[in-house]
């Protein structure tokens, strides 16, 4: 299995990163919908695009006007906006309404409210809700081969029991990290994640791979999070996503 890193950071771009955005191609599943959505066409494999969106925010949904670009250059059969109800009737009538955006997106919209679990192709997708400012959801995507990759992004880390079982064995844990620890206080009254946070909820779920996401984008080192600190804790691969990174699992 593949995961394409179209866009790394939170809030806004810089130099060197897009928002929050990541592809697998395989089952053309669209992970958060950032401005590194306009990477994405040259990576299409399917006639199916699914969009998993976390939450409403810019930072994770601006990409979603793109997509007229996008689908002319590499059209599919089928696009869908997965989230919380709430969420994607805020998007789609007001992110496409036409004083912003004059021109109408094709999609279809479904929530996941009434549904723990659904499919996309061969995958199982569930959702749980996390702690972060308009509340957000962290995705677990299975398929028949026992695969497992789980989404959590604008969180605080969830260091629940439940959330370690819902988490576990993942083998690809791609989990936020917005600030270091010298921010803690900062990234708590904001809703986001920090280095020991990541640390203490990997320690937990056990992951196969942790791949660092949803970076702080005046952050603009290759370590914006001291990843020694998280490695030093975590019995797994650890890494920094990076914009154009493709990493197996």
């Amino acid at each position: 299995m593949r995961l394409h890193c179209l866009g790394t950071v939170g809030y806004h771009p810089n130099e060197s990163r897009h928002t929050s955005c990541y592809y697998l191609p395989e089952s053309g599943i669209l992970l958060d919908a950032g401005t590194g959505v306009f990477r994405l066409a040259q990576h299409i494999e399917t006639d199916n695009l699914d969009v998993l969106l976390s939450h409403a925010h810019l930072d994770h949904t601006f990409g979603l006007t793109f997509l007229l670009d996008i689908l002319f250059q590499r059209p599919v059969k089928k696009l869908r906006i997965w989230g919380e109800r709430e969420k994607i009737e805020v998007i789609s009538q007001h992110l496409f309404q036409e004083l912003i955006f004059p021109a109408p997106l094709k999609a279809e919209w479904i929530p996941i409210d009434e549904q723990p679990t659904f499919q996309i192709g061969s995958a199982t997708i569930s959702w749980r809700r996390q702690q972060h400012p308009g509340g957000s959801v962290a995705y677990r995507v299975e398929w028949p081969d026992g695969k497992r990759l789980v989404y959590s992004t604008d969180t605080t880390g969830d260091t629940s029991e439940e959330y370690a079982r819902w988490s576990h064995n993942a083998d690809l844990l791609m989990h936020e990290c917005n600030f270091r620890d010298d921010s803690e206080k900062w990234a708590i009254e904001t809703g986001h994640s920090w280095t020991s946070r990541v640390a203490e909820v990997a320690c937990a779920s056990k992951p196969k791979q942790l791949l660092v996401t949803h970076l702080n984008p005046l952050e603009t080192s290759d370590d914006p999070v001291d990843i020694e600190a998280i490695r030093s804790r975590v019995d797994c691969p650890c890494q920094v996503a990076a914009d154009e990174m493709v990493v197996d699992f």
